[in-house]
């Protein structure tokens, strides 16, 4: 028999995203809809440890959607990663009552709730909140959208600029062991080249494409780099080798940083934001733990949070394909 839940908490950890909170807004209220109480447990795992609980309702939600950050705040937590520190919590969530968990978070946070499912057979749910796309199991991440949108707009005003110096700059984004802003940002915003860690472009290619471009009539070229390139040199020191070996190119350095993790969600991360959200508590209610809840073929579907944490997304070689014929 599924363990009858009365009250649900929910936490926000790690690397906060746009959506977050629309994600928050979406657990409080479905729960409130099927008449269970909804707990927030503030600063993650280490608010779990040190029992920062507060009681949420549907009104305490209210007007949170277009809010970039989490309300809940986010911390690191290496207490949590010893036996104590999960007993500690454990004990924490047993004393408020609390009989299951939604975590919104990215890998670290579900290898913190899955260890924490094996130790006290406590239900979790997680919901993947990282603008960095680099979850197995969803299409996109809460975040993800709303960080395209905005390295695109800032990539548009950096071109101006580059137009009307005749300069070449290099924008580094966020996306160290996955490229997925740099390619999808790279192409929306013309990039003549986009650097990503799944694929090793290679100095001299860098080189002769950057040649090319000048002899083609181009007079400045934007070039994406995600801050995880394998081309095996920080975005100051590229600028520096291509300036020693291409000496006609003036080249600045844009390096976008955490303005990324930033700003009101898009449209589409608030929408996705509510699906993930009333699925995670639904799915806690059927009995089901240990999953995440993402976006597959635009429907909502679990993945088991092991095959989350270990499985590797793919870079969509498609798109690799477009960007090439798109920086001829």
């Amino acid at each position: 028999m599924p363990k009858t839940i009365k009250k649900v908490g929910v936490l926000t950890s790690g690397g906060d995203s746009p959506g977050m909170n629309a994600a928050i807004r979406s657990v409080v209220r479905t729960c409130a809809y099927h008449n269970i109480e909804c707990i927030g447990i503030y600063r993650g795992y280490q608010g779990m440890i040190e029992g920062d609980f507060k009681e949420m309702g549907p009104r305490s939600v209210n007007n949170i959607v277009n809010k970039g950050g989490t309300i809940l705040k986010s911390a690191r937590s290496l207490e949590f990663k010893t036996p104590e520190g999960r007993k500690k919590a454990h004990e924490n969530l047993v004393k408020s009552g609390i009989d299951a968990l939604v975590v919104i978070g990215g890998d670290g946070t579900f290898t913190g709730g899955l260890l924490f499912n094996t130790e006290f057979n406590f239900p979790v749910m997680g919901i993947p909140g990282t603008i960095d796309n680099d979850i197995f199991g969803t299409s996109h991440t809460l975040g993800y959208d709303t960080a395209l949108n905005t390295v695109v707009d800032v990539i548009d005003k950096i071109r101006d600029t580059a137009s009307s110096h005749n300069r070449l700059f290099f924008v580094e984004v966020m996306g160290r062991d996955a490229g997925h802003i740099a390619l999808n940002a790279g192409i929306g915003a013309g990039a003549e080249e986009i650097l990503i860690p799944e694929e090793d472009l290679g100095l001299d290619r860098l080189l002769e494409s950057l040649q090319k471009s000048k002899a083609s009539g181009k007079s400045s070229s934007i070039v994406v780099i995600a801050e995880g390139d394998k081309i095996g040199k920080n975005v100051f020191e590229l600028k520096d080798y291509v300036e020693a070996n291409l000496p006609e190119y003036d080249v600045r350095v844009s390096v976008l940083g955490h303005m990324q993790r930033g700003g009101s969600p898009s449209c589409f991360d608030r929408v996705l934001a509510s699906r993930l959200g009333v699925k995670a508590v639904e799915s806690l209610l059927e009995g089901k733990s240990n999953y995440m809840v993402g976006l597959q073929n635009d429907t909502v579907s679990l993945t088991p949070l092991e095959q989350a944490i270990k499985g590797k997304t793919m870079i969509d070689r498609e798109l690799l394909r477009v960007s090439d014929i798109m920086s001829t």
